[in-house]
């Protein structure tokens, strides 16, 4: 068994998540932001990739406007550890579990920052693999998973048919193809083989456009 996961994605009109040079905040506006909040807030753990770790250094917390909320764990899959210590991360680790999927035995500087790293198979990539972390998270009683990227880890849950649902909020700018993709290469050769997905809703969130999908 694995969790439910939601893929939750920020993007502009043409599917892009930061610039060429990675600027990305505020790509959506703040009543986006606050239902990303809610989103992190009712699910069980939040997961993004160690690229997305290093270049933002998020906390990754859950602060719905106005409400008290449970703070889920956050994940980070990270195949070679290279989450630093001094990161926002690893620094409330003893506040907030962090949890570091690895395919390495555990580094004893994230171990003593408070950090949990979880020794997994190694998928045929060489990176951590998807199908034994998913296992992992659930059998650690994670129920829910909220994936929020990079876009090669998006890309990796929907080639492995991993994502139940999508939430996408798109904001009402164009990047252009030199923009960075939110969900990279998916190796889609003939529309038959296209990941495909049933609107459930689709409203204005702001000024962004929050769509809502389910997989078939």
């Amino acid at each position: 068994m694995r969790p439910r996961v939601t893929l939750k994605l920020a993007t502009s009109l043409d599917g892009r998540i930061a610039t060429a040079s990675g600027e990305s905040r505020w790509i959506t506006g703040e009543a986006a932001r606050a239902e990303g909040h809610r989103l992190r807030a009712s699910h069980d753990a939040i997961l993004i990739g160690v690229g997305t770790a290093l270049a933002d250094d998020p906390m990754l917390t859950a602060r719905p406007p106005g409400q008290e909320s449970r703070q889920p764990a956050r994940v980070v899959m990270d195949s070679r550890q290279r989450l630093d210590r001094g990161s926002r991360l690893a620094r409330s680790a003893g506040e907030w579990p962090v949890i570091v999927l690895t395919v390495q035995l555990p580094s004893p500087a994230l171990v003593r920052a408070g950090v949990e790293v979880i020794q997994v198979h190694t998928g045929r990539d060489g990176r951590v693999s998807l199908r034994h972390a998913l296992t992992t998270l659930r059998d650690r009683g994670f129920i829910s998973l909220l994936v929020e990227g990079g876009g090669e880890v998006a890309a990796s849950f929907l080639r492995a048919d991993s994502v139940d649902r999508i939430e996408w909020f798109r904001a009402p700018i164009l990047l252009g193809a030199e923009g960075r993709p939110g969900v990279g290469s998916l190796a889609v050769g003939e529309l038959g083989q296209a990941r495909r997905f049933r609107r459930l809703a689709a409203e204005p969130c702001g000024d962004d456009l929050w769509e809502r999908y389910e997989r078939l």
